[in-house]
């Protein structure tokens, strides 16, 4: 059984809480969370037992104003780019469902060189940065359940149709958490992903 730290950090004079698990010095993934959820899920669900198992390391923050850290004002994409440095994540692969497209879809847009890949769980705003986002080459994997509705399957396609180097998995009798409900499916994907991903860094250094 792999341990799970539940720990704080520091910044904009807040407390932001997270847990962590698995090797520092291996490929990184980190998970933000949807508003009605907090970094615990993804210890609830296994996935960060299960990623820490497959010699990566697994990071789930609490978005600030959510679980146990606090608000803070910096901007979303600041906040992100904040973490990467305190944790020394070197292009982590970055988990990204509903709400928290707020702060990885302007990341992408800004910073799209410090990640490997960004698995977007139907986050919410692709149409609002739809301009931003054309073109960008960085390795995507939008991930739907069949029955969302809340982000509809549409916003996938589009998705798909402004970021060339992206895929699309849509996840049967799943809603719009669909990791939740469709979540062995979901972990085999992740996996394949992350995997993905690190062969494609490795190959274009």
């Amino acid at each position: 059984m792999s341990t799970i730290n539940s720990q704080y950090v520091n910044l904009e004079n807040a407390r932001i809480h997270y847990l962590e698990s698995g090797p520092t010095n291996s490929v990184s993934v980190l998970f933000l969370h949807g508003a009605s959820f907090s970094a615990q899920t993804w210890q609830e669900i296994g996935s960060l037992q299960l990623l820490a198992k497959r010699g990566y390391r697994a990071i789930a923050v609490d978005i600030p104003g959510y679980g146990l850290s606090q608000r803070i004002s910096v901007s979303s994409f600041s906040f992100l780019l904040e973490l990467l440095n305190i944790f020394h994540l070197h292009q982590p692969i970055l988990v990204s469902p509903s709400m928290s497209g707020g702060y990885s879809l302007p990341f992408v847009i800004n910073h799209p060189d410090k990640l490997s890949g960004l698995v977007a769980i139907s986050p919410v705003g692709i149409k609002r940065f739809q301009d931003e986002l054309e073109g960008i080459k960085l390795p995507i994997l939008g991930i739907w359940g069949s029955n969302d509705r809340i982000v509809p399957i549409t916003q996938a396609d589009l998705l798909l149709k402004l970021m060339p180097n992206s895929q699309k998995i849509i996840l049967n009798n799943a809603g719009h958490a669909c990791y939740m409900k469709a979540t062995e499916e979901f972990h085999q994907h992740l996996i394949d992903f992350i995997e993905d991903c690190t062969n494609y860094t490795n190959f274009i250094k």
